[in-house]
């Protein structure tokens, strides 16, 4: 059974790492323009796609959580010990991990009051999108969420490829680089898309 759960927690952390980086890039095209922010959102609302994908994911994130949560140390003591444990260890993949379980904790309260604002406001818009971040603590809130959101996408990404032998171990410093740089773009890609919707309308 732990061995199913993981698994399913593995294909649950593909599925919303996938759609991260496509929404990152959706939401991007408004870096070329509202009218073509406005022309994909509103397709993918005639088509269903944001009514009933946005539930499944929002599910699947949930789903993703309680998977996880079964290995999070949520106790002082449990706390305590993978920290003295770390510094032990000195071993880059299990800080990696601890990132990954802090980042989580933050994502699963940003994200979620992501997801209802975006899901109970619908047509999403260019315009909408631009007067919330204008609107003040909604910038800093997505400077928050931005890079704990591609770090926590990164790292899995990496310690998949690893855990379930994708990646071997002479190709795993090379393709702990690529998960960088990876990493690196969609934040770059992030805060351009922000500073775009900083100067829409004005």
């Amino acid at each position: 059974m732990p061995a199913y759960l993981d698994l399913l927690q593995m294909l649950t952390g593909v599925v919303l790492t996938l759609f991260m980086w496509s929404h990152m890039v959706l939401v991007a095209s408004v870096i070329l323009g509202a009218g073509v922010m406005n022309a994909l959102a509103s397709f993918l609302e005639k088509t269903y796609m944001a009514q009933v994908g946005g539930p499944v994911i929002a599910c699947t994130f949930f789903l993703h959580f309680v998977l996880a949560a079964r290995k999070l140390p949520f106790r002082l003591e449990q706390q305590t010990s993978i920290w003295k444990l770390s510094k032990q260890l000195r071993h880059a993949d299990t800080w990696l991990w601890l990132i990954q379980a802090f980042t989580a904790m933050i994502i699963l309260i940003m994200g979620s009051i992501h997801m209802w604002t975006v899901l109970t406001d619908l047509p999403i818009t260019a315009a909408k999108s631009a007067a919330r971040i204008q609107g003040g603590y909604w910038l800093v809130f997505y400077l928050i969420l931005l890079p704990m959101v591609e770090l926590h996408a990164g790292i899995g990404f990496y310690r998949i490829a690893v855990k379930w032998a994708f990646v071997g171990r002479k190709e795993r410093q090379a393709f702990k680089g690529f998960e960088k740089l990876l990493t690196a773009i969609f934040i770059f890609i992030g805060l351009v898309t922000l500073v775009r919707f900083l100067t829409l309308g004005t």
